[in-house]
């Protein structure tokens, strides 16, 4: 793409469309919509894949997984009013993913604002609080600027989304102006006495742990963390959906630190002396409702946004440094002796393979947890899954074992509807590699018309439906909290898989467990987007816990 280095008459759409690709922008996801027509117009003769949703939520999320996957900001246009309401589900997830996405929505024209005009919304104000920035490009001769910002703004220190509003007049306005140039985020590095300072607090431990989680990894970085953990035998947990960021095969992976996480490795971060908490921001759910870490261990913050470190836990060292910078400045340390705490990490990988390695009963034919093994033992390391939120979700962090960078797409923020669309947004990406993504049934229903999207486009991803007719994590918390109280919970579903056929997708059902493999293999071999319909039994509603099994109170 060549910039515009010199004035040239051009609409303010064309200047957008040119803007995006100035940031090499290769792919949007949108809903299309008559409040941005000239921005779709411009898009027609542009290097620019488009994919169009069925529901701006779903067009949202598919951008925020391609923001996860690639680092830079996935780009999402939706109309204005209703189209933007749609997509602040997705917007929520970015946010509390730190996830770089830039939402450009249509706004009615400038001379109605302030009237209550159709459709008319207060972009700033409504999204002001969730978002990095939130902001109108009134002017037309702005445009470039406004673009630049957006990317910088989202990729920068904590990633985040972005809100652009387009006035529908401002974009046909023709305009000269220059193109901004290429925008890269700052990797802020570590200072050379606060790594000193590491080397030093670890030299003197005896029992500690290293978290690995957030956002603005690389393949490269990943390896450096790794090889460090490796030289200085640490044992390893990833945050919560974060456990692509270490391979869950090597021998010094203690486990993951999300729901349902096991409480051995519950008890040894507790116990521990020293927590080194890599690039992550250690949510609610990572530090069990922030009860993981009550200052009696040293904690060494290593995070890209100095506003993050010592906001929500004490830090004995807060090191201000992207994931990138850090492990690359981790990657020249050295152990200056045989480290002490080597049987201990052994121990906890002892403790991770004893939770993990093996199935667990479930009432009922159908077995998750065997499911789960056969995927891990069957999909290739590449592999992606992508899931949304529900109890069914705790089968795939107990179970599976991601090995690659960029293989679990799944959201921190535990939104409902996130699978199937992240699926078909990365299958955009990735053409060449296997797309599952993992769905209850309430969480399928929520964004399910965008296996119409995958239909569309001829992207064979593959959906599990796991279907036990419920909203199972309600019904289990409602069991645990108001034993008796059975409300809010059952759900009446569809033949799901006849509803993929009749949308032109493969479609089969599973009800035993020795049925998944065939079905699965069916699905691959069909070349279609497929769906595997699932049932189990409502009763076995989360590993090892069965709702009859519930002591009453």
């Amino acid at each position: 793409m060549t910039l515009h280095t010199q004035l040239a008459a051009r609409t303010a759409a064309r200047v957008l469309v040119d803007q995006l690709l100035a940031q090499k922008v290769d792919h949007i996801f949108c809903v299309p919509g008559e409040s941005y027509l000239p921005v779709l117009a411009a898009l027609t003769d542009a290097n620019i894949a488009v994919t169009v949703c069925r529901q701006e939520g779903g067009a949202a999320m598919m951008a925020e997984a391609y923001g996860k996957a690639t680092g830079r900001p996935g780009v999402c246009f939706v109309t204005r009013g209703p189209g933007a309401m749609n997509a602040a589900a997705g917007l929520h997830v970015a946010q509390q993913d730190s996830t770089p996405l830039i939402l450009f929505v249509g706004q009615v024209p400038r001379r109605f604002l302030g009237r209550d005009a159709l459709q008319e919304v207060n972009y700033v104000a409504m999204f002001g609080s969730m978002t990095k920035w939130a902001a109108q490009v009134d002017d037309a001769k702005q445009m470039p600027q406004f673009v630049a910002e957006a990317f910088t703004a989202s990729m920068s220190e904590r990633p985040g989304p972005v809100v652009l509003a387009l006035p529908r007049d401002m974009l046909a306005e023709t305009v000269d102006c220059r193109d901004a140039g290429f925008v890269e985020p700052a990797e802020t590095a570590p200072d050379k006495d606060r790594i000193a300072a590491l080397e030093d607090m670890l030299g003197r431990a005896q029992r500690p742990i290293l978290f690995i989680g957030g956002s603005r990894w690389d393949e490269t970085s990943r390896a450096q963390i790794a090889a460090f953990a490796e030289r200085f035998a640490l044992p390893v947990a990833t945050t919560y959906r974060r456990a692509p960021l270490f391979d869950q095969t090597r021998p010094n992976y203690a486990g993951d630190l999300g729901l349902s996480a096991n409480s051995k490795l519950v008890a040894r971060v507790k116990a521990s002396d020293l927590v080194i908490a890599a690039g992550t921001r250690l949510n609610q759910t990572t530090t069990q409702d922030y009860s993981l870490l009550d200052g009696s261990q040293p904690l060494i913050h290593a995070y890209p946004d100095a506003y993050e470190l010592g906001r929500v836990f004490r830090t004995a060292l807060a090191i201000h440094a992207s994931p990138r910078a850090f492990a690359a400045a981790l990657d020249t340390l050295r152990p200056r002796a045989e480290p002490c705490w080597r049987h201990e990490t052994q121990a906890a990988n002892a403790e991770y393979r004893a939770f993990s390695d093996n199935p667990l009963p479930q009432p009922g034919d159908m077995n998750l947890s065997r499911m789960m093994i056969w995927l891990r033992e069957n999909l290739a390391d590449d592999a992606i899954i992508a899931n949304g939120a529900g109890g069914f979700a705790a089968w795939i962090h107990r179970f599976y074992r991601f090995r690659r960078f960029n293989t679990h797409f799944a959201p921190v923020s535990q939104s409902m509807g996130y699978g199937v669309p992240a699926a078909v947004g990365l299958k955009r990406l990735y053409p060449a590699r296997r797309v599952v993504s993992i769905s209850g049934d309430g969480d399928f229903l929520m964004t399910g018309q965008e296996f119409l999207t995958a239909v569309h486009h001829r992207l064979p991803v593959i959906s599990l439906v796991l279907d036990n007719g419920m909203y199972g994590s309600v019904r289990l918390g409602m069991a645990r909290a108001y034993p008796g109280h059975q409300i809010g919970y059952a759900l009446s579903n569809p033949d799901f898989a006849l509803w993929a056929r009749s949308c032109g997708g493969f479609g089969i059902t599973v009800t035993r467990t020795e049925e998944f493999p065939d079905a699965f293999h069916a699905a691959e071999a069909s070349g279609l987007p497929a769906l595997v319909h699932v049932k189990y039994d409502p009763d076995g509603v989360a590993p090892g816990v069965t709702l009859s099994g519930l002591a009453p109170g």
